[in-house]
Formats: C-alpha cells, sequence, structure tokens
C-alpha cells in the first residue's frame, strides 16, 4: 500500500514540473518531493528489480518493443522541431508521457479497500483496527486521491494559462477514462506501469482482448463514473481550500500595509 502511495505521488510531481512555473513555485516543488520520498519503501529490491529487468530488455528487445520506443521518441521531437513555437522541449513531452503513464496509481489506491476487508477479518482487536488500521486505510487512499486530484487541477491551469480553457472539461473525462482502464488493468489483470516497458506486447495484447468483453466494460463503466463524481467533489474541496488560504494572505497582507 505505501508502495501504490509513492507511485501515486510521482505524477503530482511531474505536473508540478510540468503544468506550473518552477520559480514560482518552490514551496510546491519542495511539498511534493518531501512526500515523494517519505513515501519510499525502505527495502530497495524494487529499484534492483527494475535495473535488472530494464537491462534485459534493453539487451533483447523485441520489435514491437523497438517500435514503440521509437514512436515515443520521435513524436516528441517531431512536435520540438515543427513546433518550436510553443516552447516544449522533448524532456518535457518525456514527462508528460510518464505523467500519463503513473497518473491511474493516484485512484487505483481506492481499490485498497479490498485490503481493509482482508485486515479486519485477520486482526483480531477491535481497537487496533479502530485507531490504527481505519486511520492509516483513510490517509493513504485520500492522499493517492487527492494527488490524483492537484494534478489535474495543475494540468487545467496549465491549459487555461495557453488559452485552452475549453479543453479542460474534455481532458479530465478523457483522463478519467484512461484511468478506469488503468485501474481495471492493475486489479484484475494485475498489470502495472512499469509493464509498459518490461512486457508492452502482452498488455497491449491482453489490455485490448479485455476491453471488449461485457463483464469489464461494466466495471470499467462503474469506475469512470465513480471518478468522475469524486473528483468533481475533492476538485471543488481543494480549490475552495486554495481559496480561503489566498483570502487569508491578502487580509494580512492588507493589515500589514
Amino acid at each position: 500500500m505505501i508502495w501504490n502511495l509513492f507511485l501515486a505521488f510521482i505524477p503530482l510531481v511531474l505536473s508540478v514540473w510540468l503544468f506550473r512555473s518552477r520559480r514560482k513555485n518552490l514551496g510546491a516543488w519542495g511539498l511534493g518531493f518531501m512526500a515523494l520520498f517519505a513515501c519510499i519503501p525502505p527495502n530497495s529490491n524494487y529499484l534492483k528489480s527494475f535495473l535488472k529487468v530494464l537491462i534485459s530488455k534493453i539487451t533483447n528487445i523485441s520489435l514491437l518493443e523497438l517500435g514503440l520506443v521509437f514512436i515515443l521518441g520521435i513524436i516528441p521531437l517531431g512536435i520540438w522541431l515543427f513546433r518550436s513555437k510553443i516552447g516544449r522541449s522533448v524532456l518535457w513531452w518525456l514527462g508528460f508521457v510518464l505523467f500519463y503513464g503513473f497518473l491511474p496509481n493516484a485512484p487505483y489506491l481506492l481499490t485498497d479497500v479490498i485490503h481493509l476487508i482482508d485486515d479486519i477479518r485477520t486482526i483480531q482487536s477491535i481497537w487496533i483496527i479502530t485507531l490504527v488500521l481505519f486511520p492509516v486505510y483513510i490517509f493513504v487512499i485520500l492522499a493517492g486521491f487527492e494527488a490524483y486530484v492537484i494534478s489535474l487541477i495543475n494540468l487545467g491551469q496549465h491549459l487555461h494559462r495557453v488559452g485552452k480553457s475549453q479543453w479542460i472539461l474534455g481532458v479530465e473525462l478523457i483522463t478519467h477514462l484512461l484511468s478506469a482502464i488503468g485501474i481495471y488493468w492493475g486489479r484484475f489483470l494485475r498489470f502495472n506501469t512499469w509493464d509498459f516497458i518490461t512486457q508492452p506486447d502482452y498488455l497491449l495484447t491482453r489490455g485490448v482482448e479485455e476491453l471488449l468483453g461485457k463483464q469489464p466494460l461494466v466495471i470499467m463503466t462503474i469506475t469512470f463514473v465513480v471518478l468522475t463524481g469524486l473528483y468533481w467533489l475533492m476538485k471543488r474541496v481543494t480549490l475552495g481550500f486554495v481559496r480561503r488560504a489566498n483570502d487569508t494572505i491578502n487580509v494580512r497582507q492588507s493589515i500589514s500595509n
């Protein structure tokens, strides 16, 4: 669960780098990185395993994987070369791809309620369940989903800043849909973000096959509706806190002046 929370904060940090002014948001940068590193599991086997798999795939890359790497490299490069007026570098587009690749990990934490049920059945003490288990799960799930909300708010602010405010709702709905697909792939097919690198051919083949089934469509539709509703609610709450904080700061500044 803590590892999933770590993955949920990756798109949050990326959203600060991609969609906000780094010079004017040093506090947001610091908070994001503190939250990111605070959630890193103490076990370093994750990194070692990932590096081993990455080295193995580089030395034994398939044609499909090579094609994916080529596409993901050429598209950002082409945009950078032929539309340089938008001021986007190859590094920015790579970060954008990583942002959407990791983003479903944030709302995925909602499905950790399944583990809560299992833990309740295992733990005998009602005090541990009430005072430890419930608070931990509530914090982790809310923190993960709030990371999702803030990430999309940052994306929306970026679209507003570049004069594409009319795209915000559509981008949010498409993101909810992609996240619903990602949640289904992760919870039921047991895929994760690293599979886009380690086994993209199997992920795409199996994932697309599952999308055509009746039961997966029902599950993803329900997930999409839940994500849309919760996001709408949490976005209002988050923006309300931000406005209140800004009003408080403005009042204090006016008093001091």
